[in-house]
């Protein structure tokens, strides 16, 4: 075999001949291509952050979970009807012409995104992301059915078993039911989950609503029982770009290296000092509690999640060995350099980046609320006749055609009186629709309208006349509508010049 060949052989397996000296033999070197994941233990841990991760999960679920089960007015309280074009949030209906509300929440949420992360890190990763939610969960139930890190280390390492088998698929079959069910709520938002139970139990769902059902339980299953810790490391790209909103007065999870260092092993009773020792006893539990399976003595990584589990059990070793908590704590860049206390930091939160973020995420918000309430809930289309632009129905009298279509969107039914205003250059105005006025408009429906304007334009005028068409409610409880349930329109009157 030749040298080339056998240097590409050698390859393909991984190994690479090299010479550490010219002349000398040949040595090889392994270099792998790519980093086989090791499967992480997480081990449990109690405390204050601890408790508000557990706070968070509930919150988020029963909020997930008993949300779609709500009713409001007799339809489902929270349902996005893609088929229909209309979401319904509580007491509000959207229609595709409220998509400016969707861009405006979107940009909110990237706003509070970022602001967040200026502040305190990645809060939003630690305790309120869906991967760590549903993983904190899968966690818990592997710990049940399992036992805790010592257990399932060791059951991981036991031969194929009647035992291990029968634990095995205890836990995958909790999960695959959580995660199912995860699945048929989510895709409950979109089909009324009332509607959806019965056609799962007929079996006769539609090939969306199964499609769906399973991928999100798929996905749900996948990436909160087997990929956990990869999604936020290599899937998630907020890790990769968090550096970019991080600066020297951001709070994250730090190790005291002053305090800490040199680290090692000792008795309770021993004298750290005496013994040259920092406070840091180098138990590892701050690695064996962490999710992505780092040690953050090594300092910020873009694999921490901010989920503080690390300081929750390095508090508990603290407190066991009658030493101060806070070895591993939040705190800053420049604190951890300067010394300084806790009021000092947040005497540094309030800088030019924060104040930005908070000034225009509370624009955003204020003009969102304020838009919400100055709601219009009729909205119209006026679109012209294209086959005539302008006749001439009687001497010196003009009329055009339009076609209004007329939303209303509110869950009541109401009638409109459709009517011109604000005219100049034309007098005797007179509006003609082939629906008998005040217009029935049924509640979230639309109606199309056809609408003759005719009018005498003044002094002989030809060309264009701006008009208002002015749509507005005629109830005869009137006075129980808000002032704003009118609304106004902008279209033309073309008035046509004498024939050549």
């Amino acid at each position: 075999m030749s040298d080339a060949l056998k240097n590409a052989d050698l390859a393909r397996g991984g190994v690479i001949p090299i010479k550490l000296v010219e002349g000398a033999p040949e040595e090889s070197l392994e270099q792998s291509l790519y980093e086989v994941r090791k499967k992480i233990h997480p081990r449990s841990v109690s405390g204050w952050f601890a408790s508000w991760r557990v706070m968070l999960v509930v919150a988020t679920q029963l909020a997930f979970y008993g949300t779609v089960w709500l009713e409001w007015g007799g339809r489902q309280a929270l349902l996005f009807d893609l088929g229909a074009r209309k979401f319904y949030i509580f007491g509000l209906v959207l229609w595709p012409q409220d998509f400016i509300y969707l861009t405006a929440l979107l940009i909110i949420s990237a706003l509070s995104l970022f602001l967040f992360t200026a502040v305190a890190g990645r809060l939003w990763c630690g305790y309120a992301c869906p991967q760590t939610v549903y993983t904190e969960i899968f966690m818990w139930i592997e710990r049940k059915i399992e036992g805790d890190r010592g257990a399932r280390i060791r059951l991981d390492g036991e031969a194929l078993s009647a035992r291990k088998l029968g634990l095995k698929l205890a836990k995958h079959g909790v999960w695959a039911a959580l995660a199912f069910w995860t699945g048929l709520t989510f895709v409950g938002y979109f089909t009324p989950i009332r509607e959806l139970l019965p056609g799962l139990a007929s079996f006769s769902l539609g090939p969306w609503e199964t499609f769906w059902v399973l991928f999100y339980g798929f996905a749900t299953y996948g990436n909160a029982g087997w990929m956990r810790e990869q999604v936020c490391k290599y899937m998630c790209p907020y890790a990769r770009f968090q550096s970019a909103m991080f600066d020297p007065d951001t709070m994250i999870i730090t190790y005291d290296k002053a305090r800490g260092e040199p680290r090692g092993g000792r008795s309770r009773s021993a004298d750290n000092k005496a013994l040259g020792l920092g406070d840091c006893v180098d138990c590892g539990i701050c690695v064996q509690v962490c999710p992505t399976g780092i040690d953050i003595r090594n300092g910020l990584q873009y694999e921490c999640i901010g989920c503080a589990a690390c300081i929750d059990g390095c508090n508990q070793v603290m407190a066991k060995m009658g030493y101060a908590k806070g070895l591993i704590r939040y705190s800053t860049e420049n604190a951890l350099k300067n010394g300084w206390d806790f009021r000092q930091i947040l005497a540094h939160a309030m800088r030019p980046r924060v104040l930005i973020y908070a000034a225009i995420l509370a624009a955003v918000v204020i003009a969102m609320a304020v838009s919400l309430l100055l709601r219009v809930p009729v909205k119209v289309d006026v679109i012209r006749d294209r086959a005539s632009l302008g006749r001439e129905v009687a001497p010196g009298r003009i009329e055009n055609i339009y076609r209004l279509q007329v939303m209303n969107t509110t869950e009541q039914p109401h009638r409109f009186v459709v009517r011109v205003a604000d005219v100049h250059a034309l007098e005797d105005i007179e509006v003609l629709t082939d629906v008998p006025q005040p217009l029935q408009i049924g509640a979230v429906s639309t109606i199309s309208v056809p609408v003759r304007v005719r009018a005498t334009p003044e002094h002989e005028k030809r060309g264009s006349e701006r008009i208002y068409f002015v749509i507005e409610a005629s109830d005869t409880e009137k006075h129980l509508l808000p002032e704003v349930f009118s609304i106004r329109e902008k279209s033309i009157f073309f008035i046509p010049g004498p024939p050549r």
